[in-house]
């Protein structure tokens, strides 16, 4: 086995006190090109650069009147509209009801599929009775299930907080199940050398070594969140952001639904910052995440 591989495992939860510490130099990951003269603040603000150029292109365009308000709003005036709606309150009550649809469709579908993929994961059994069954609905397009959704749960809260658990489940389910089947099989060699217990070896082994995999179907099943949520407050909603969206196509406020847009992609682009974050503070110890930044 070779030093890279013995020293990989050292970094792993738990296991860097075994070794003497001359042993357990950290291992970096592969560096990422990037010019001395731009630190982080600033890579953070170019990632901005192009978004602000298009909003500053639109604007000109619509004040030009070479895009007309009916087609496309001026940012400017979506941003009077979200203030105007702010100050009375409607915006933010249904920016809270659909986060709050969103939060516990995301618990409720996330533990699942996390439960799901730890079994199927670990068992060839379980893999036999449950992930066919799974990838068979994972197939079905959620606008084909709608119907079925609506008989059984009518078009209350359940039936979108249900679309939005179906949505976030898969992907947690699916990197979840090949986080730990591609765990290395070194790693679990050096383990058994080092006398770990088969639960100290999930513990300390397995599910840490699975948890890269883990946070990015955690990444995915934000996205899908959010898609699931728009699918379900375009039927039978009487609040939400969706719900906003589809009153203002009604009296073709443009600039109500363009701002909805972009509510949407604000709350993706945080919610993908909150990932990133977890990321950052769960896998310290891994050399491709925060071990690669010290």
């Amino acid at each position: 086995m070779s030093q890279a591989d013995h020293t990989a495992i050292l970094a792993l939860p738990g296991l860097a006190s075994r070794e003497p510490a001359a042993s357990s130099a950290p291992v970096r990951g592969p560096r990422v090109f990037a010019p001395r003269v731009f630190g982080p603040r600033a890579l953070l603000a170019l990632s901005w650069l192009a978004p602000l150029l298009l909003v500053l292109v639109w604007e000109i365009l619509a004040q030009t009147g070479y895009v007309t308000p009916q087609v496309l709003p001026a940012p400017s005036k979506v941003v009077r509209t979200a203030w105007r709606l702010a100050t009375t309150g409607s915006l933010l009550t249904d920016l809270g009801t659909s986060l709050l649809r969103a939060a516990v469709g995301f618990v409720l579908g996330g533990s699942i599929a996390f439960g799901l993929g730890i079994l199927v994961g670990f068992s060839r059994l379980a893999e036999a009775l449950i992930d066919r069954s799974v990838q068979m609905v994972r197939a079905i397009p959620f606008l084909a299930l709608l119907p079925l959704v609506i008989v059984w749960f009518g078009v209350g809260e359940g039936q979108k907080i249900f679309l939005v658990a179906l949505g976030v489940a898969f992907p947690i389910y699916i990197n979840t199940t090949l986080g730990i089947r591609q765990v290395d099989g070194k790693l679990l060699e050096l383990g058994r050398v080092q006398g770990l217990s088969t639960a100290q070896m999930i513990t300390r082994i397995i599910l840490p070594g699975a948890l890269p995999s883990i946070l990015t179907g955690v990444r995915y099943a934000l996205a899908t969140a959010w898609l699931a949520l728009v699918v379900a407050e375009t039927i039978g909603a009487q609040a939400g952001i969706g719900f906003l969206a589809m009153d203002a196509r009604e009296f073709l406020r443009t600039d109500v639904v363009v701002l909805t847009i972009v509510i949407y992609a604000l709350i993706g682009v945080a919610a993908d910052s909150l990932a990133r974050l977890l990321e950052r503070r769960l896998l310290a110890w891994h050399p491709n995440f925060g071990g690669a930044a010290r």
